[in-house]
């Protein structure tokens, strides 16, 4: 069979054998996952057919960036506490250098002629789909050290710019389900199918003034929300179906919980008149299509999410009206019984959080007119 691989990508090859499990997937089988997301090819760790090559030492565990960042840099290791955990062999001719190298990372020794990258001197990378800044993780895997590296490869795998319920209230119970789910084999689609059927349920409970219950399939709903992203990076079983599932559902449902809150206030005696509901809902249902506008039309404009232009942005991602900040006004206000006031205190968040939006746009504008670049705050 002809080699398809472009001669200038290396194959991935792994050195010695890891028997530890993280996220219920030997060393191995993580990093043939990694590579095969990179678009990379991978050997197993006897194969030698030439071409540049990743040695990869199986005694570790890292953050899938690092993988692609050796990928571009041909003559580069990277090391933890001065040992060998990926190095870049670019000679494409030379199969014994591979072997030769193969045999230094195996005995812990930086093999000759490489440039070295200590992990401890690592510059913090910008990941532009979490919105975050960080040093990617790259660590020694044993038995002793596994919850830490699979909470190491959690936190790596978590949004930083999110809403303050993901952000602050529910990462350790999203860590809980992700590793019973990664435990048990349950796949993120199962997750995110799970969850779209308590999205739906909770809707139907809003619309019959079941507010509490509703609330409460909600939040399961919630945190499953961010579970079976953190579960499908952890795993590396990300898919164009579970990403159209996820997001399809994030986006189109939170109109409905609205307007099925607003229906069910007549079972509370609270509803609103035709008029104010309305209007409630105008300006609610019209706030958030007009917002995800912005934020496209700023990504297409900059290049960039509008919520890490720059850390003031950033903050207000916390609080914008999105599903989780509307879900706290709306129990904030059930909770000393007036549900009606909660929907009403949504439209009026959305219409506030809208004039932000606009207000971003306009200075980003203005900015760039002026000649100012528009750089994120992540990338420093």
């Amino acid at each position: 069979m002809s080699d398809t691989r472009a001669p200038d990508r290396p194959t991935v090859q792994m050195v010695g054998h890891n028997p530890v499990l993280l996220w219920g997937m030997d060393t191995a089988e993580r990093t043939r996952r990694i590579a095969a997301a990179a678009g990379l090819a991978f050997a197993p760790s006897e194969a030698a057919d030439g071409g540049p090559r990743l040695l990869v030492d199986a005694g570790y565990a890292f953050d899938p960036a690092w993988l692609r960042t050796l990928a571009a840099r041909p003559g580069h290791v990277l090391t933890v506490a001065g040992k060998p955990v990926i190095a870049h062999v670019a000679d494409a001719d030379a199969d014994a250098a591979h072997a030769h190298a193969a045999a230094d990372i195996a005995s812990g020794r930086i093999p000759a002629g490489l440039t070295v990258m200590p992990h401890e001197r690592g510059g913090a990378m910008v990941n532009d789909e979490l919105r975050k800044r960080e040093v990617p993780f790259a660590t020694p895997l044993t038995p002793a050290t596994v919850a830490a590296v699979e909470r190491a490869s959690y936190v790596g795998a978590y949004k930083g710019v999110t809403d303050v319920l993901t952000k602050y209230l529910w990462p350790e119970w999203a860590l809980f389900l992700t590793r019973r789910c990664a435990a048990s084999g349950i796949s993120p689609n199962m997750v995110s199918t799970v969850g779209a059927l308590l999205c739906v349920a909770t809707t139907i409970l809003f619309a019959y003034g079941q507010y509490w219950l509703g609330l409460a399939l909600g939040l399961l709903f919630m945190v499953l929300d961010t579970v079976d992203g953190k579960l499908a990076r952890c795993t590396i079983t990300a898919s164009k179906w579970g990403h159209l599932l996820d997001h399809g559902v994030d986006l189109i449902h939170p109109p409905f919980w609205y307007v099925a809150w607003a229906l069910g206030l007549y079972a509370w005696g609270l509803e609103l008149s035709p008029p104010v509901f309305t209007a409630t809902m105008a300006v609610i249902i019209g706030g958030y299509i007009a917002q995800r506008l912005i934020e496209g039309a700023f990504i297409a404009l900059f290049g960039m999410h509008i919520h890490v232009w720059r850390k003031i942005d950033s903050d207000f991602r916390l609080v914008t009206a999105r599903r989780n900040p509307n879900v706290v006004i709306l129990a904030g206000f059930l909770a000393v019984g007036r549900p009606d006031l909660s929907i009403v205190a949504v439209a009026w968040w959305t219409a506030i959080s809208l004039v932000v939006h606009l207000s971003q746009m306009a200075q980003a504008a203005i900015s760039r007119l002026r000649g100012r670049p528009i750089r994120s705050w992540l990338d420093g």
